[in-house]
């Protein structure tokens, strides 16, 4: 079965207007949803990613660079990712439309895995 990345974008904003009783709420939603699908046999795996920019290694001047970022001129990152398996790219948008991800603001990327 055709396996699709779920990428989980989102302002870069801070949570600090949230309390803690409100962060757990928001993570317990993500952690019901992860254990639907995976009772329905559809999760593959996933993580949040952490809140830094991460590195960024490009080719050039006969090596490799690396630098900070990425830093998205939209103040956009990609805060997680779930792999799921779907029947095609129709069921994939079914179910990453059920994740509670949207409800928070956040915009799902849909993206099927290439099996090479």
């Amino acid at each position: 079965m055709p396996r699709y990345m779920l990428l989980l974008h989102e302002r870069a904003t801070d949570a600090g207007d949230l309390s803690p009783e409100e962060i757990q709420g928001i993570i317990q939603k993500y952690r019901d949803w992860s254990q639907r699908m995976g009772e329905a046999g559809k999760l593959v795996g996933g993580d949040k990613l952490t809140d830094d920019h991460g590195k960024v290694l490009r080719p050039g001047g006969g090596g490799v660079s690396v630098t900070d970022g990425p830093y998205a001129e939209t103040k956009e990152v990609i805060g997680g990712y779930f792999q799921i398996e779907a029947g095609d790219y129709d069921e994939a948008v079914e179910i990453a439309g059920t994740c509670p991800h949207l409800a928070f603001g956040g915009s799902i990327e849909v993206r099927q895995v290439d099996e090479v």
